[in-house]
């Protein structure tokens, strides 16, 4: 670990502040010179974008530093939580590429939180109330003004302690009775003013079954936890300042709590209750313009089908991310170039669609597809031939000398009389500035021939062309001799007798307003309405568009689920996992230039 801090503390110069910190903290020998961070989800949906910046702080920092990381699973309301969402955030997590020491369960330390808050009953640090939300509502005053005690403040601890038995005994109803913490209702932090322990829910646990009723609040379970973990920085997104102070009594009674009773915490051993402690930090979240990151509003898109589940391609959750096309490694260069800081702001989603083109220019296998086809005929090719042509899958793998890597790195294209090229790539009466095909001009077919445009026939009514007539040079094949003689206009092909039929989704965004959250809040102001009547008005109707009129060469469509690919002059896309060979499907990730337009 020593090394590992000295090495490090010498690149200060490229340490964000939060690193900065743990460096400092390590070279001072604090918690025993140890590192743990943890990143604590609750299950009760799928992760977003946000949720993985908070990821690459807690597991980078601690994988940088030599420390480790646990995931644990914030589960104190089993209204909410499922199973599904446990396995889908471990999957997200190890797709980012990422490890975690132990796994671990906010359930795990309930019995411990029951003790605890019994002990801080005892030690008159906390009292049931019996109050409506209402009447406790109004009692806690404003930011500016002290708030009132409750009736019940004051009442016996033996009172208290039977009624918070009473409270997990399954025969008190909900909103009934609460275990508030006492503290000080004049205090100018709202979150001192007798903050609440416990509520009644009533309700199994899908991993404790019946043993509770009464449930802890976030604000009792997080920096508890973090302490009976051993958890040493505890990172979390800039909503959670004004709770550090709470966080920071809390784990003070805590350590009280342990050095009494003999609880043998690993990590945070007996002594100064300043050291040996989780210590909180705060960053800023990571917000995207014309992006809609909140579990409850997208799991609102899901059930309202707006879109097509949690990993729809237009959704903002990991698991949608990586099926539109993205890699982790995208994922993670996007986020270390905003980088962390005190402040949020609003970030241009072009920056990551240009941290995802970087990236998939390097690892993207390059294919033929044609989206909106017209067919070419080469009048003078033989009938009945068929070419294998050897094409690099990826031009940017390059050896020490900067050489194309060709072993393992090319694939083979057939090449007929027959062709689809795109539509878009003929005129039959072009304007000087276009070179690509038109009768009268030559233009060399991508990796293959130079064919000449002799004419075209077009539909008597609609005047859509409907085939277009070419010769070709046969000494001008790429590769050969011949092919030195240059041309203006190279186009893309596939074979029409050896190309398959492709569903290609393309997506835009799902939002039509920069500021979706904004914008649906402000909404539900002005008309009184919530949910999805508050979020249709902000949606894109053009936010997913389906050709199934497009084809691709065969190796395209045999590729495995989530093959990273560059279909040739039109952009990068990933294959989709519906996709099947008979029946291949391509999700749009990002175009091969920054669009102007949203």
């Amino acid at each position: 670990m020593t090394n590992i801090v000295e090495n490090i503390v010498e690149e200060k110069k490229s340490l964000n502040f939060i690193e900065q910190i743990i460096a400092n903290d390590l070279a001072e020998g604090k918690n025993g010179g140890r590192l743990q961070t943890r990143f604590p989800p609750e299950p009760n949906g799928y992760l977003h974008i946000g949720h993985a910046k908070a990821i690459a702080m807690d597991f980078g920092v601690a994988e940088k530093f030599g420390g480790v990381c646990n995931l644990r699973m914030d589960d104190t309301n089993p209204q909410k939580e499922d199973t599904e969402y446990v396995e889908a955030i471990k999957h997200d997590i190890e797709w980012l590429g990422f490890k975690w020491g132990k796994l671990v369960y906010a359930s795990d330390y309930f019995q411990d939180l029951w003790d605890f808050a019994v002990w801080c009953i005892k030690n008159g640090r906390a009292y049931v109330d019996e109050q409506t939300s209402e009447q406790i509502a109004e009692q806690k005053g404003t930011p500016t003004q002290p708030g009132t005690n409750s009736p019940y403040r004051d009442r016996p601890v033996e009172e208290s302690l039977a009624l918070f038995e009473q409270m997990n005994s399954g025969n008190v109803e909900p909103g009934k009775m609460i275990l508030r913490a006492k503290i000080d209702m004049a205090s100018p932090n709202m979150h001192f003013r007798d903050p609440i322990m416990y509520r009644v829910l009533n309700m199994p646990h899908w991993r404790t079954g019946n043993t509770w009723n009464a449930y802890p609040m976030y604000d009792f379970t997080h920096g508890q936890s973090d302490y009976l973990e051993g958890v040493t920085h505890s990172i979390c997104t800039l909503e959670f300042v004004p709770h550090r102070d709470l966080y920071d009594l809390f784990v003070t009674w805590i350590k009280e709590w342990a050095a009494e009773t003999g609880k043998v915490v690993e990590g945070h051993p007996h002594g100064d209750i300043q050291d040996n402690r989780p210590h909180q930090f705060e960053f800023n979240k990571l917000n995207l313009n014309y992006t809609l990151m909140s579990k409850r509003n997208l799991l609102i898109l899901t059930k309202e089908g707006v879109v097509n589940g949690w990993d729809d391609p237009r959704m903002p959750t990991i698991c949608g991310i990586r099926r539109r096309g993205y890699s982790p490694e995208s994922i993670l260069r996007f986020i270390d170039s905003i980088g962390y800081t005190t402040f949020d702001a609003l970030n241009d989603i072009k920056l990551m669609e240009a941290a995802a083109r970087a990236d998939l220019n390097e690892r993207a296998t390059r294919v033929s597809a044609v989206l909106n086809p017209v067919k070419v005929i080469i009048t003078n090719y033989p009938e009945g031939k068929v070419e294998n042509l050897e094409v690099i899958n990826n031009p940017e793998l390059k050896d020490a000398e900067g050489n194309v890597i060709t072993e393992g790195n090319t694939h083979t294209i057939e090449f007929s009389r027959e062709l689809w090229i795109e539509r878009e790539d003929f005129k039959a009466e072009p304007d000087k500035k276009f070179f690509r095909m038109y009768p009268g001009k030559e233009t060399r077919l991508k990796g293959a021939y130079i064919v000449d445009c002799t004419g075209f026939k077009a539909n008597e009514e609609t005047g859509e062309v409907e085939e277009i007539y070419c010769t070709y040079d046969e000494n001008s094949l790429a590769g050969t001799e011949g092919a030195n003689r240059k041309v203006k206009g190279t186009i893309h092909w596939v074979s029409c007798a050896h190309c398959v039929p492709a569903e290609v989704r393309n997506y835009e965004c799902l939002w039509t307003c920069e500021n979706p959250r904004d914008a649906i809040k402000q909404y539900e102001k002005e008309n009184g309405v919530r949910g999805i009547d508050a979020m249709r008005p902000f949606l894109n109707p053009n936010s997913l568009n389906i050709n199934k009129n497009a084809y691709v060469e065969k190796f395209a469509a045999e590729l495995p689920a989530l093959s990273y690919l560059q279909f040739q002059r039109t952009g990068y896309f990933n294959v989709d996992p519906d996709s099947t060979p008979e029946h291949p499907v391509f999700n749009s990730t990002v175009g091969l230039k920054d669009s102007k337009g949203k």
